[in-house]
């Protein structure tokens, strides 16, 4: 099997099986879940995530943020619903109609447009109505003028109303109350609609905090992002309702070892200088991989199972740090940037707290320099490419 001495993402698929089996424990029994792996599966591979799970009876299909990542889905062999839960432009409405793509339809106009799409290559469309009830984002507002214009959008011809989903703002906080608001606008405006004649056989609410903190809310099928990589949405989501495993390591090598004097000024701008006769390791991993700049003369690595204090600024390409306490580093040495080496523990939480980013941002922008590496039944079984040989 191909060595990745530089740098390499592990993402243990063990861990996403996992995580799905936990939250679908925590749904009522029927509910379905929307996988979301916009983003490239959140820096973790869209098209291994989905190949893993795609016959998982409970999925009830994939959500994606753009067209392009919704068609490399299909091209990739899923065969479930695949819903763009972004706006679409009109460049893409027959691609995607001839690819049974689900878009979102937050006004009329849009989903004339893409009926007369699927009415071109003689396709039936469906797609899912966006309720704006307070994220603000997109979506039609729950009032009752609304109703009527949907009503409209259910008699266009060719064009199949599926679903409806609203976004919860702020589901991940300790107070229930706006996402129990929220969800109540949803249900009232769903009234409106069916007793207007519309039905909606897929409704959709919770997204990855509401699986966790909002059980009303999870309504006939669910949306989850975040938990299916094994991280809590934030520092306010209960870790002892669903137990989840984080899917992602970074792993590197040392590169080259040296001895530096007391008074030295270490990596750009001089920012650190040594106080002490220093060991000092250079990792092959920079800002350039997504390793933020930021972590510079604050973050650390870990080598043998022990703590080693990034010196100095993070490079584009490379890093230098203090394992003169480690005497035992050489080159070659495997490091880990984020995960587990023996007793100690890199989260991205923190990695994310040293950097001034969110988790999400941390994971998303580990660039595609970076090889994900995947690990399945306790093994490494190699790249995404692997599984579409």
């Amino acid at each position: 099997m191909k060595k990745y001495e530089r740098v390499k993402a592990l993402v243990s698929l063990d861990a996403i099986a996992h995580n799905f089996e936990e939250m679908h424990r925590n749904v009522k029994e029927g509910t379905k879940i929307i996988a979301v792996i916009k983003a490239d599966g959140y820096g973790h591979g869209a098209r291994a995530i989905a190949h893993l799970i795609h016959d998982y009876d409970y999925i009830w299909g994939f959500a994606t943020a753009t067209a392009e990542e919704a068609l490399e889905l299909r091209h990739a062999g899923v065969t479930k619903p695949i819903l763009i839960l972004g706006i679409v432009f009109e460049e893409y409405y027959e691609e995607l109609a001839a690819n049974d793509i689900r878009i979102t339809i937050s006004d009329l106009n849009t989903a004339v447009e893409y009926a007369k799409a699927g009415e071109r290559i003689g396709k039936n469309v469906h797609i899912h109505l966006a309720l704006d009830t307070g994220m603000t984002r997109i979506g039609y507002a729950d009032i009752p003028e609304n109703a009527v214009k949907i009503e409209a959008v259910s008699k266009i011809p060719n064009l199949v109303i599926e679903g409806m989903f609203t976004h919860f703002a702020r589901a991940d906080e300790f107070d229930r109350s706006p996402a129990l608001v929220q969800l109540d606008r949803y249900l009232r405006f769903a009234d409106l609609l069916e007793k207007r004649g519309v039905h909606i056989p897929v409704r959709h609410c919770s997204n990855s905090a509401g699986i966790i903190r909002v059980p009303e809310a999870n309504l006939n099928v669910v949306r989850a992002g975040i938990t299916i990589y094994g991280i809590y949405p934030s520092e306010e989501v209960e870790r002892d309702v669903i137990k989840l495993t984080p899917a992602m390591e970074l792993k590197s090598h040392v590169s080259y070892v040296k001895n530096v004097e007391r008074g030295t000024a270490v990596s750009y701008g001089g920012t650190f200088v040594t106080e002490r006769f220093t060991r000092m390791a250079t990792i092959p991993v920079g800002y350039a991989d997504g390793y933020p700049r930021q972590l510079s003369n604050k973050g650390w690595v870990l080598i043998h199972g022990k703590k080693a204090p990034i010196l100095g600024r993070v490079c584009m390409d490379q890093f230098m740090v203090d394992v003169t306490d480690i005497p035992e580093v050489k080159a070659g040495d495997e490091v880990t940037l984020m995960g587990r080496d023996g007793e100690e523990f890199i989260s991205v939480e923190t990695l994310g707290d040293l950097s001034g980013r969110f988790s999400y941002e941390f994971v998303c922008e580990i660039s595609k320099r970076v090889p994900r590496v995947y690990i399945k039944d306790g093994k490494e079984c190699g790249e995404e490419e692997s599984f579409f040989q």
